[in-house]
């Protein structure tokens, strides 16, 4: 099962999922600029903790699609 909003994981530039270069890739920005929005929503950003970024995290990994292989 997956989800097309055309998004996908990256196969080649992950570190958990790829999940996070999946996004970087769409928005044609540096990866890590991703994994720092997601541990800044998690620390910083009053109202949420961890939990939630961690739950939309594993429910972007399991329902986006994998990139095609290269």
């Amino acid at each position: 099962m997956s989800i097309d909003i055309g998004i996908e994981r990256s196969r080649n530039n992950r570190w958990i999922r790829g999940v996070c270069a999946g996004i970087a890739s769409t928005l044609g920005i540096n990866p890590m600029w991703i994994r720092l929005a997601f541990l800044l929503a998690a620390a910083v950003i009053p109202g949420i903790t961890i939990l939630p970024v961690i739950i939309v995290y594993v429910a972007l990994g399991i329902l986006l699609p994998e990139s095609p292989v290269n």
